[in-house]
């Protein structure tokens, strides 16, 4: 089994847009991803907190067609971490995801006795200075040849 994920994905507004959700469907459907939960987490304009199974959502059906039982690993504990992170109306996908492209590699470094001692999660905008800077300093270097 490849590394196992909980990601929260936040979007303004208290109704997901099918649009994410087909996004999640396509990684699944391409073999990048399997979904073993998701839970649909919504924070109304007054603060209070409700939560939905993604298939339950009639809008979703053609992108949730093929994606099969899930877990139910996701509880009330984990979508009230999720809605703490939530501003007033909004609402969020959480997705429990095996990342099925690093299955080998996963296999290979436990054979070999390895274990993942730790991982981080590199913010957008902290690729986006970076790739900015990479670009600026290939700019320069290229301006003196």
């Amino acid at each position: 089994m490849g590394p196992v994920e909980c990601v929260v994905l936040a979007f303004p507004g208290e109704r997901l847009k099918v649009s994410a959700v087909t996004a999640v469907a396509d990684l699944r459907r391409a073999g990048q991803v399997r979904l073993i939960d998701s839970l649909v987490v919504v924070k109304s304009v007054t603060g209070e907190v409700s939560t939905s199974e993604l298939v339950e959502y009639e809008e979703f059906d053609e992108a949730t067609a093929e994606i099969g039982p899930e877990a139910n690993l996701l509880g009330p504990e984990d979508a009230a971490e999720a809605a703490e992170t939530l501003e007033p109306g909004s609402c969020a996908l959480m997705l429990l995801v095996e990342h099925v492209w690093a299955a080998r590699a996963a296999e290979a470094i436990r054979e070999a006795g390895g274990r993942i001692s730790g991982t981080a999660r590199i913010p957008p905008d902290h690729v986006e200075q970076a790739l900015d800077a990479h670009r600026e300093a290939m700019a320069a270097l290229a301006g003196r040849g």
